[in-house]
């Protein structure tokens, strides 16, 4: 049960978000930050953020006040009939305060701050050969439509087809509100079992493939040395015939002191195919920079369910029993063309809430 007095750590915890979000909704009226685009939009993006928690915990702060006054009343007793309305609505207020008290502390747990970013996807064929490449090309898929459902936006960026069909890699990046944070959980390897459309004895397959995401990079966080660059051109491969192939338009991209390769030939432009493999570099350079940081604040810190490491298998898809299975959450649907054709809110909710509960077992209670 929740006492009048909660701990005086979630209040001093409050206090400090409340005294912030405050300080910045005065300084959002104020002229001269309006004459500053950037900073307006930063401050506001901020006050954004912390309003929720703000306005829980006034609505706490009266439930709180609320309870008091009904422990006073029970403990004054001089009025029989006041006081067996009191204890009752004592018992309806404590109910009410441990809700909020266990939704604060929920939206007290720090954010990961690339949750709000735009996101770069790669869907790479694994294991299985042709049918590998096909699957790849359902997640490829699957991705669009989830994107086309959520109402964000698509840029390709890097791609290499299959010859039976479907992507050796693809590569494009989603734009949105909390793009990141809804996909971050779909790296891993994905494995399916069906039978392949060449296989004549009917005999099922199981085949692989491999989904990054990463938050797209800000330039001020990510800085490319030119001269730790290693720039190539070539002539796109392709099928013949198309004009994408008739002039060295390609570019491949490698960084010296990581070793980070990356291609694009989409584009018949090579300033277009430049500009997207720095992109993908700068997105895999900051990928790279916030996994040595978690590495050293610690395992419990990591934002992946589970250890985290992309080689894990996360998601099986059974053809034969209309099956998707999560590993990391326990969890199976039986609804496998409404999931391939983008349904994926329900894997995202429950990952989500199970990554939640996660950082906030590991927090420290308060006192």
């Amino acid at each position: 049960m929740t006492n009048v007095d909660p701990g005086r750590a979630l209040l001093e915890r409050l206090r400090e978000y409340e005294a912030r979000y405050e300080a910045l909704s005065a300084r959002l009226a104020e002229p001269a930050l309006v004459q500053n685009p950037s900073q307006y939009q930063k401050v506001a993006k901020e006050l954004s953020e912390l309003r929720e928690v703000a306005e829980a915990a006034a609505v706490y702060r009266r439930c709180l006040a609320s309870l008091a006054e009904a422990e006073e009343i029970i403990r004054d007793g001089s009025d029989a009939e006041l006081t067996e309305l009191a204890r009752a609505e004592r018992t309806a207020i404590r109910t009410e305060a441990d809700r909020l008290e266990a939704h604060l502390k929920i939206l007290l747990i720090p954010k990961d701050p690339a949750d709000s970013r735009n996101a770069i996807v790669e869907v790479r064929a694994g294991t299985g050969g042709d049918e590998a490449g096909l699957f790849a090309g359902d997640l490829y898929r699957m991705y669009l439509r989830f994107a086309e459902r959520q109402g964000w936006r698509i840029e390709p960026l890097s791609s290499s087809l299959n010859p039976a069909g479907g992507f050796k890699e693809a590569v494009f990046l989603v734009s949105g509100p909390e793009v990141y944070g809804r996909l971050k959980f779909e790296s891993g390897v994905h494995r399916v079992q069906r039978v392949p459309k060449t296989e004549a004895s009917g005999r099922i397959h199981t085949s692989a493939a491999s989904v990054a995401v990463l938050p797209e990079a800000e330039d001020v966080e990510v800085e490319v040395d030119p001269e730790d660059l290693e720039i190539d051109v070539y002539r796109s491969g392709g099928p013949g015939g198309q004009s994408v192939n008739t002039t060295d338009s390609a570019v491949r991209v490698t960084h010296r002191p990581t070793g980070i390769v990356v291609s694009c030939q989409d584009e018949k432009s090579q300033l277009k195919n430049k500009n997207k493999a720095l992109k993908i570099l700068k997105a895999r350079l900051l990928d790279l920079l916030r996994a040595q940081q978690n590495e050293k604040i610690s395992a419990e810190r990591r934002q992946q369910i589970g250890s985290g490491d992309r080689s894990a298998k996360i998601r099986t898809y059974n053809f034969p029993q209309s099956r998707v299975t999560d590993h990391r959450i326990h969890l199976t649907l039986y609804r496998l063309e409404e999931i391939l054709d983008g349904d994926l809110d329900e894997f995202v909710r429950h990952l989500a809430l199970a990554a939640q509960e996660n950082a906030l077992s590991n927090a420290p209670p308060p006192d």
